[in-house]
């Protein structure tokens, strides 16, 4: 078989997943050319991902970063401040000083707020009629609590949503823009993050970046230039993901009317279905690492500065790991997918993107008594983010 999971353009008709069961059987530790040149060792089996991800000491997120293409040296420095690009010692202070902002309580405390935001979403859709489900109901939500949660002025919004576009679709020509424009989107959005921390330091306030900004981390206060980095992270995670994770896992109901009716009877199933959701639909297809030493994966010898990529979209679907992956299955429980990494850096957000989801669908299945599609979805052209950029739409509001 001809091997190409490298190519944004093999991920048009989503997740190829006929190469991914190949590598799986035949080579689930190969080794993938780079267009510019070198290469890296992709990862197939959901075994070895996880082994990747929990051993830090030798697989390192921070040395070169966590894409697969390098990332130009002013660039990578700012990247290497995000918790995804951060490895022990560096890391664990700082990923602890978000997650005791973002616990549990907190996010219950949140719900209203976010239940709020989806009505009015809800309300500004229930015009009916034909639309883009990503851009008119998916995307406004996630970008909304971002907002709320960091106290970002309503009027930045879509100028947070545009910097975060650009940097995450910068390969694909409808939503990206040349290598110097994505860079510049980067740069703008730690900026302006930099902006609020210093207006915000020595406030007060018991939004995310008061909370973060004035905070002692090991004996010191986290810097504006940290938190610019950590601010890129926040809110590029927060929209893209989520907004993809709505869209396809809507985009499956559809396509299986019987599930649509279920759960719009039975909310309740809602938790189970999203962990099926994120199974299933993957908004991140990879990570990478970096062997910092010489090791090996399932035999194969791995050397000293050799890129590992995690491929998280095939991990998913592994046979010897989910009974009839091929299957969408909303009761599927146990459900160790990968979606949201694993290890040290299991996504933050990850609670808070199961409770949007939840929350999207309780409020779309009150407000609309029907969806269905209005012509091919289509994928953005990305080897790295595997959602919709386009998903039309009709809905028809309860009367």
């Amino acid at each position: 078989m001809n091997i190409d999971v490298y190519s944004p353009d093999n991920y048009l008709a989503g997740i190829p997943h006929e190469q991914f069961a190949w590598l799986r059987k035949n080579a689930p530790v190969y080794w993938h050319e780079h267009p510019d040149g070198g290469g890296y060792w992709v990862l197939s089996k959901h075994s070895d991902v996880i082994k990747v991800s929990r051993d830090f000491k030798t697989y390192s997120a921070q040395e070169g970063f966590v894409l697969v293409d390098d990332l130009p040296s002013d660039l990578l420095g700012m990247a290497q401040n995000q918790l995804l690009g951060m490895d022990p010692p560096n890391h664990g202070p700082l990923r602890r000083s978000v997650i005791a902002r973002v616990t549990s309580k907190r996010l219950m405390a949140l719900e209203p707020m976010i239940r709020s935001v989806a009505q009015e979403v809800m309300r500004k859709a229930s015009r009916g009629g034909e639309m883009n489900f990503v851009e008119d109901l998916a995307g406004d939500l996630p970008t909304a609590v971002i907002g709320l949660l960091l106290d970002i002025p309503r009027e930045m919004w879509p100028q947070i949503r545009k910097w975060s576009d650009l940097q995450t679709s910068g390969t694909d020509p409808d939503l990206g823009g040349t290598p110097e424009e994505v860079a510049q989107a980067s740069v703008e959005m730690g900026t302006y993050g930099f902006q609020l921390a210093s207006e915000r330091r020595g406030q007060g306030g018991d939004d995310l970046i008061s909370l973060l900004i004035n905070q002692e981390v090991e004996g010191r206060l986290i810097s504006e230039m940290e938190f610019a980095s950590l601010f890129v992270q926040i809110t590029v995670a927060g929209n893209e993901t989520t907004r993809g994770l709505i869209s396809a896992g809507m985009y499956e109901l559809i396509r299986r009317p019987e599930l649509y009716r279920q759960l719009e009877a039975n909310p309740d199933q809602l938790p189970l279905a999203i962990e099926e959701m994120l199974r299933w639909t993957c908004p991140l297809h990879y990570f990478r690492r970096t062997a910092l030493c010489d090791t090996e994966i399932g035999g194969q010898a791995i050397k000293k500065g050799d890129k590992v990529v995690m491929m998280y979209s095939s991990a998913n679907f592994d046979e010897e790991v989910f009974d009839n992956p091929m299957t969408f299955d909303i009761s599927r429980d146990p459900n160790p997918h990968t979606a949201f990494g694993h290890g040290i850096h299991l996504c933050l957000g990850a609670n808070l993107a199961r409770m949007e989801t939840r929350i999207f669908f309780e409020e779309f299945f009150k407000t609309f008594s029907d969806i269905e599609m209005a012509g091919e979805p289509v994928y953005i052209r990305s080897n790295n983010i595997h959602g919709f950029k386009q998903m039309p739409v009709c809905v028809q509001p309860r009367r």
